[in-house]
């Protein structure tokens, strides 16, 4: 096998859960090959350089080997080489995600007891 259907081979490489999602992110502009935009259809070859914008990050890899069939996560890993530059970028934004102060849900319904001393507090009436 020379080539495969780009969003084929992100389903395969478990970067999306579906092959209709990785069509989808295709279509938006979400997926370079070599540089270039990519289309569903477009082919990929072992050596090609993709970057791939996803909800779990931006990634920067290396195709490795090509595969039709979706299998086990650990065979996933091998169509592929991540770069070291994409690694360390995604380590970064994980590490800020994380000291960003955490907003607690906003309750629903009335406020209880706790809460009305609070803004009674704020609002300047205690």
């Amino acid at each position: 096998m020379t080539g495969l259907r780009i969003d084929k081979w992100l389903w395969a490489a478990r970067f999306f859960k579906t092959r209709s999602l990785a069509a989808r992110a295709c279509e938006l502009g979400r997926i370079e090959s070599n540089g270039q935009q990519a289309k569903p259809a477009r082919e990929v070859h072992v050596g090609d350089m993709l970057r791939v914008r996803s909800e779990s990050g931006e990634f920067q890899v290396e195709v490795l080997g090509l595969n039709e069939m979706r299998g086990p996560a650990a065979v996933a890993q091998t169509l592929y080489r991540e770069t070291e530059a994409s690694r360390e970028q995604r380590q970064k934004t994980a590490e800020a995600r994380k000291a960003m102060p955490a907003f607690e849900a906003l309750r629903e319904g009335r406020p209880s007891k706790r809460d009305r001393r609070v803004i009674n507090r704020l609002r300047g009436r205690e």
